[in-house]
């Protein structure tokens, strides 16, 4: 128990700062001066709030049960592909397995993402998440139980596919987190022009996945926009959109 509340702790302390200092910047501090700018210009309830950070809590309870199980059990961990000691691997593997990651993560996402979109998955799994419309920095993990565990699941995918260092993990999730939150932000970050650009163009933004929670369909990566390009679901409006909310 002990293991589990600190491990708790680590993912819920983190998610908090990040979505909680996001929330402060944007929807308390600077909410009036840049309304403007906002891409849905209306703000949700605060008892919209209060549902995201609710299921965000199970969510996070979800999640710190996999390392417990996987990581911390060395019945189970000795299996696994993690290492100790960073020389084992070296440097230039230490850094250069983050595009992997992040790579095979956006993939994980976009495939299970799409597969909870069937009408049979829908309102069992996905339905709490797009509950949020218009969503808020808390939304990045208002997942129902079933759709966490899948979430989850890719914690278990890089264990067990590649060699990870325990910083390895801990630099990923961080910075899944803030780009997570970034995505469900309600505000567009990158500059106007972004999107056309040939590396922008590949890159997921705030505008295209707040155009998912707000109209259901198309947009389903996490990072990058290649599965939605290949796979023609980009939506068609998604450069109008950005232009919108990033006029030039």
């Amino acid at each position: 128990m002990y293991q589990y509340t600190k491990i708790l702790q680590l993912i819920g302390g983190r998610y908090m700062l990040v979505a909680g200092l996001a929330f402060l910047i944007f929807y308390v501090l600077l909410r009036k001066s840049l309304r403007n700018r906002k891409i849905q210009e209306r703000f949700p309830k605060w008892n919209d709030y209060l549902r995201e950070i609710g299921y965000s809590v199970i969510t996070i309870s979800i999640f710190a049960l996999v390392p417990l199980i996987f990581i911390g059990n060395p019945n189970v961990s000795k299996y696994t592909m993690r290492y100790e000691q960073i020389d084992q691997m070296g440097w230039f593997y230490f850094v250069a397995v983050f595009p992997l990651l992040l790579f095979i993560h956006d993939t994980y996402f976009y495939w299970t993402h799409r597969l909870m979109h069937h009408p049979r998955l829908f309102k069992v799994m996905h339905l709490v998440h797009h509950k949020s419309t218009n969503p808020s920095p808390w939304a990045a993990y208002a997942f129902h139980p079933l759709e966490g565990i899948v979430e989850a699941g890719i914690l278990i995918v890089f264990l067990f596919l590649l060699p990870l260092h325990k910083l390895h993990f801990f630099i990923f999730f961080f910075f899944m987190i803030v780009y997570n939150v970034y995505g469900h932000l309600g505000w567009e970050l990158y500059p106007a022009g972004f999107h056309r650009t040939r590396i922008g163009r590949w890159i997921n933004t705030s505008v295209a996945h707040n155009q998912h929670h707000r109209y259901f369909k198309g947009n389903y990566g996490l990072y990058f926009l290649c599965w939605d390009r290949w796979m023609g679901t980009l939506r068609r409006d998604y450069s109008e959109h950005f232009e919108q909310a990033r006029p030039q």
